[in-house]
């Protein structure tokens, strides 16, 4: 492997883990903070990636946008959608035994899965990138690398630096924590922690979607995205420390280098490294790499 191609696949390790780490953060947002096991988290990612797909032409008719339009429109209609929805449903999961919330959030999957078959079709759909993000930039004498990948892997740094400094700087943050940790303390000091979950929980759904959306011109757009994309994500929690954004992280970051260079250097085994990964770590921590916080 010469240098020009071990630059490539880190750039693509990099861009994997961070894109998994935004998917995997909402997760761990959700399960980790509100103790809800939430199987549905993968169609939220679906979702996402069918909102670019359909959302543009609407986007462009009505106000002349482009992909950054309906990235920002995808943004706000998913943290209306992730309020509502948390309303509707997830607000009866918290008391309730863990093979409740399976069931309730597996029917969701089945729930969004037929919506989409309705509302979109069953095919295989392309996004485009935005043309700015459209060129490549060259490593080397052979190889570009497209600055699409770039731009995801910029978003995801400031979205992750913001997670971080919400969670570690700010009243906000501090709440969600102690919320996390003795709700009823913190429904005694006043707090209104219903509140607080279903802010949680609409920002856990959007930075799946945004994640989706962010994906869908890398990816494409197809059934069933969804339900490959949360085994992973539910890996990243695990070692990474249920609860824990920085964990989910570093975790991501590990899966997104064991995953492709498992692929290029030992493609037979590649589907079973990450859980390889997964094992030794747990045997070293079986809590997780982090705390949650």
């Amino acid at each position: 492997m010469d240098f020009a191609t071990f630059l490539v696949q880190c750039l693509n390790a990099l861009q994997y883990g961070l894109l998994l780490f935004l998917v995997a953060s909402g997760l761990t947002l959700i399960f980790g903070i509100m103790g809800v096991i939430n199987l549905a988290h993968g169609s939220f990612y679906m979702i996402g990636a069918y909102m670019a797909f359909a959302l543009a032409p609407i986007v462009a008719g009505t106000f002349g946008g482009g992909f950054f339009a309906t990235l920002l429109a995808g943004t706000v209609l998913a943290v209306v959608l992730g309020y509502g929805l948390e309303w509707a449903f997830y607000s009866y999961l918290y008391e309730r035994e863990h093979l409740q919330q399976v069931l309730m959030t597996y029917g969701l999957i089945l729930v969004f899965e037929e919506l989409r078959s309705l509302l979109v079709g069953d095919e295989v759909h392309g996004v485009q990138a935005p043309p700015i993000l459209a060129g490549s930039i060259p490593l080397g004498e052979l190889m570009t690398y497209p600055v699409y990948r770039l731009f995801i892997s910029g978003v995801c740094i400031l979205l992750a630096l913001g997670m971080w400094w919400v969670f570690a700087r700010t009243r906000l943050g501090m709440m969600i924590r102690a919320g996390s940790t003795n709700r009823e303390m913190v429904q005694s000091l006043g707090i209104d922690i219903q509140f607080l979950y279903r802010l949680v929980f609409a920002a856990g759904f959007a930075l799946a979607v945004f994640a989706g959306m962010l994906a869908a011109p890398v990816s494409s757009v197809y059934p069933g995205m969804g339900s490959q994309v949360l085994i992973i994500c539910f890996v990243v929690v695990v070692i990474g420390g249920i609860g824990s954004i920085r964990g989910a992280l570093v975790a991501a970051l590990l899966i997104g280098v064991v995953d492709t260079f498992g692929k290029v250097l030992l493609p037979q085994a590649a589907g079973v490294l990450v859980y390889v990964l997964m094992a030794l770590i747990l045997l070293w921590k079986p809590a997780g790499l982090f705390r949650a916080g």
